[in-house]
C-alpha cells in the first residue's frame, strides 16, 4: 500500500469532516468533484449542488480505521468510522476520491449509522480479504 497515498487522502477525508471547511461553499467547492453524490446517514441523496447552496451537515466528528484501497488508477476507495460527539453517533463511511485536473477529488461518498463504538470494529480483517 502506498503510505503517502494513504496520509494524503486521510488529510483530505479530515478536511472533509471539518467544521472549518464543511461551513465555507468555497472549501466544500475544491474539495467536491463536480459529479460528486453522496448517500446520507439520513438516508437522503446530495450532490454537490445542494451540498453548496444548502449547506451540510456542521457537528465535531473523530475518524478512525481510515483505510484505502486503489480501484484503478486514479481512483481510490476509503473506507473508515466516524465517531459523531454532537450527534452522539457513529457510523460507517465510504469515499471514491479521484485524480482529476492535477488534485484528488471526493467523487462519492457514504455513510450508515452503526450501534458499534470505534473500539468494537476491527476494519482490518476486511480489507486483508481484499488485498
Amino acid at each position: 500500500m502506498d503510505k503517502d497515498l494513504l496520509e494524503t487522502l486521510k488529510k483530505l477525508e479530515e478536511s472533509h469532516i471539518s467544521i472549518a471547511i464543511r461551513s465555507r461553499a468555497d472549501c466544500l467547492d475544491q474539495l467536491l468533484a463536480e459529479e460528486f453524490w453522496e448517500f446520507g446517514s439520513s438516508g437522503v441523496i446530495y450532490d454537490k449542488q445542494h451540498c453548496l447552496e444548502e449547506g451540510v451537515v456542521l457537528t465535531e466528528m473523530t475518524l478512525h480505521h481510515y483505510g484505502i484501497q486503489t480501484l484503478a488508477e486514479g481512483i481510490v476507495l476509503a473506507t473508515y468510522m466516524i465517531e459523531d460527539k454532537t450527534l452522539d453517533r457513529n457510523t460507517f463511511r465510504s469515499s471514491i476520491w479521484t485524480w482529476k485536473d492535477g488534485r484528488w477529488q471526493l467523487t462519492f461518498h457514504q455513510g450508515t449509522i452503526t450501534m458499534q463504538s470505534p473500539a468494537e470494529v476491527d476494519f482490518k480483517q476486511w480489507r486483508d480479504k481484499t488485498t
